[in-house]
């Protein structure tokens, strides 16, 4: 279905281009269910509650800021989630290294691109998102479950694509590139599920 929205249905009528859009949210959201242990706990349903607000921002990214906050709520439950499970260690903390550093260079871009189109009101939603998703991919490597790593990162290579083609410059094939990558960590992250133990 992913495929079918990215590769078939136009992008007129817009409201048949969101359902087809949200179709594979929703299998995502039936397969994380399947794939959460029978003996769940709280992290479980978190978890499973960022795939919800995401599912939600989704559909109301045509409306950005509304869209932005739900998909900003959605990676605070996974960064709880995760956090829930994690093992702190030197490698962990090294890693807000290269995290920081790419947050700064994503950050200084888009305000760049943003101070320069005078569009200040997108200042502080837009940092704060990059802030809260970096928090998540962060929390991840800290839950070390490869599955939920992955995700991650695809979820900040998603986002990355479509901010720098939102704010800065064009790219190529820009909605194949931001689907695909978005798609593919949104299932790895419904997959992960099943690896995170039930909590204590």
């Amino acid at each position: 279905m992913g495929l079918l929205y990215i590769f078939v249905i136009p992008n007129e009528p817009e409201a048949l281009k969101t359902l087809f859009k949200l179709i594979p949210m929703w299998l995502i959201l039936i397969y994380a269910y399947i794939r959460i242990p029978d003996k769940t706990s709280r992290p479980h349903w978190i978890i499973w509650s960022g795939l919800f607000f995401c599912m939600l921002g989704d559909g109301l990214l045509r409306w950005f800021v509304i869209g932005l906050t739900a998909f900003l709520i959605g990676h605070i439950f996974y960064a709880v989630g995760f956090s829930r499970y994690r093992q702190v260690s030197k490698q962990s903390l090294l890693l807000l290294i290269p995290i920081g550093l790419y947050g700064f260079v994503m950050g200084f871009s888009v305000i760049d691109a943003l101070l320069a189109d005078q569009n200040y009101a997108l200042l502080v939603p837009v940092l704060i998102y990059l802030m809260v998703i970096l928090l998540m991919c962060w929390t991840s490597f800290l839950s070390k479950n490869k599955w939920a790593m992955i995700g991650s990162v695809l979820f900040v290579i998603s986002d990355s694509f479509l901010s720098w083609n939102m704010f800065v410059s064009d790219i190529l094939y820009s909605d194949i590139l931001i689907m695909t990558t978005y798609y593919s960590a949104q299932f790895l992250i419904a997959h992960s599920l099943r690896f995170f133990k039930p909590y204590p």
